[in-house]
């Protein structure tokens, strides 16, 4: 998951979790396929056929939910999809960050692609130009059920309604199109309501969430394994044997994620009769998180079919025989939300363990070096405090493990008596990630400080040495109290942008 390494993406078959991150973040230039286009226009003229033929079909010549029996006329077409973003645009409070709201265009992109939905491909070709020319709307962040009224606040830019940011800069958003050479438009039958429909925000938002937690995880892995060899820790607890006898495949890949790095370690292999048993957040590494990570994997599966899916309603069928509009709804957020609620509670876990690790490292008592990892404490407090933000971090990260989807509240004059609430699943998944960012960061600050005490004879591995060596660029080691927050950034950064994972399998082979 590391690096997406792509600098072009064509929509029009399946994409993968690194291609939408690579576009999302990376900003990697956005194409339609021949396919895609043409499954957009054949899509588009079945809407024209069918109005034309005065077929009544929700949202196309209809009301919106509860409106749902109001006939809207062809003259009052264009008025209707105007108006249904103006109306649907209330979410509140501060923007979403750029590369969400990147995210949440191309999932757009990628659902009405999909044939099924009856929109202009020139409509579409807005949302590719605001990604390929930094055109970014404005749109709030808070009171969200799981579509439409984040996706309105975006919308609204194609109308020059609304506002945008380009190069940063909150403008208007008929002067921001100006700004990057485009034009508002006016939106035909259903296209409103298309735009704004669908699993598009909770899955946009959560696969960028997923992506941060799949790369923390696998740097866990990297970061408890660094702990266990400089706490002195016995590798027999990741012997292949025991894990066979219970074999999860996560597991099982853990263990030998641990033994690969530690395996030309001469700390590990001085170490195995250190003690008979160490302490289970060091033996229980691969149980946990392998218990993690298989979370996260099937959260993986499920996304990227999410990714590749029309979740429109209505969808648009075009069978000579049994074609129309189609109600139903996969719209519902069930899928990523559950997901996602999942996912939280499992990088939680892993988050709990770096935290009692780092406890370890900074007690005299239990990790045999000096009190907090600093000589002459007292006048000094060394990396006491560090271990209070994990505290901090990890409570917080506690009340956000509590699932959204469980709750529903009835909107829609009951039309919606049911609500998924995916949308706040993948909003508290963000945040949890990056909390499991700064978690782990603070442990590896810690064994990096730990390492001055390590007697000289006693060298760690070549994969633990890389990425000490990396470290130590930019990161003085703790012999007096320092200004810790800018060391605390860049860690995070470092696990963040998957530097630490690189420079790891650079050494040892791609990790499992």
């Amino acid at each position: 998951m590391a690096d997406q390494g792509m600098k072009k993406v064509a929509l029009g078959n399946a994409i993968t979790l690194d291609m939408f991150v690579s576009i999302a973040r990376n900003g990697a230039h956005v194409d339609f396929s021949d396919a895609y286009r043409q499954r957009v226009e054949r899509s588009h003229q079945l809407v024209n056929k069918w109005i034309d033929e005065e077929r009544i079909m929700y949202g196309v010549n209809t009301g919106f939910g509860a409106l749902s029996t109001q006939i809207i006329s062809s003259e009052q077409t264009s008025l209707l999809q105007k108006n249904i973003l103006l109306s649907h645009a209330t979410s509140v409070g501060d923007p979403l960050e750029e590369e969400c709201v990147r995210a949440i265009m191309l999932m757009v992109l990628q659902n009405l692609g999909q044939g099924y939905s009856g929109v202009r491909l020139e409509t579409l070709e807005m949302y590719r130009q605001f990604l390929n020319r930094g055109l970014i709307p404005f749109a709030p962040r808070e009171g969200s059920v799981g579509y439409l009224s984040i996706e309105a606040h975006i919308a609204l830019a194609m109308l020059g309604k609304g506002k945008a940011y380009v190069n940063g800069e909150l403008l208007p958003s008929e002067e921001a199109l100006h700004k990057v050479g485009l034009e508002p438009i006016e939106l035909s039958a259903k296209e409103g309501l298309a735009l704004i429909n669908g699993t598009t925000s909770p899955t946009a938002i959560g696969a960028i969430a997923l992506y941060d937690m799949l790369n923390a995880a696998k740097a866990a892995d990297i970061i408890g394994t660094m702990a266990l060899e400089v706490l002195r820790g016995t590798t027999r607890a990741f012997d292949d044997r025991l894990m066979s006898v219970r074999p999860h495949e996560q597991q099982r890949n853990t263990a030998a994620n641990v033994r690969r790095i530690l395996e030309d370690s001469v700390i590990a292999k001085q170490s195995n009769d250190h003690r008979l048993q160490d302490a289970l957040s060091l033996r229980a590494i691969p149980q946990l998180h392998g218990a993690a990570k298989k979370t996260l994997f099937d959260a993986l599966n499920t996304f990227e079919v999410e990714l590749n899916a029309c979740c429109d309603n209505p969808i648009l069928w075009s069978d000579e025989e049994d074609g129309g509009a189609i109600s139903g709804s996969n719209c519902d957020s069930s899928y990523v939300g559950i997901e996602l609620d999942s996912a939280c509670i499992a990088v939680t876990t892993i988050a709990k363990m770096s935290e009692r690790r780092n406890y370890r490292l900074i007690n005299q008592n239990l990790s045999g070096y000096p009190s907090f990892l600093v000589q002459n404490a007292g006048i000094n407090s060394g990396l006491m405090i560090p271990q209070y933000s994990q505290a901090g971090l990890l409570n917080d990260m506690k009340i956000l493990s509590h699932p959204a989807t469980v709750d529903s509240i009835p909107t829609c004059a009951d039309q919606e008596d049911y609500v998924a609430m995916g949308y706040n699943s993948a909003k508290k998944a963000r945040e949890v990630a990056k909390k499991l960012e700064y978690i782990l960061a603070i442990e590896l600050l810690s064994i990096y400080n730990a390492h001055q005490f390590v007697e000289s004879n006693l060298t760690p591995g070549s994969a633990s040495r890389a990425v000490l060596e990396r470290i130590a660029q930019s990161i003085p080691r703790i012999a007096e109290d320092k200004y810790l927050y800018p060391y605390l950034e860049e860690l995070k950064d470092f696990i963040h942008s998957a530097e630490i994972i690189s420079i790891v399998e650079e050494k040892v082979g791609k990790l499992l």
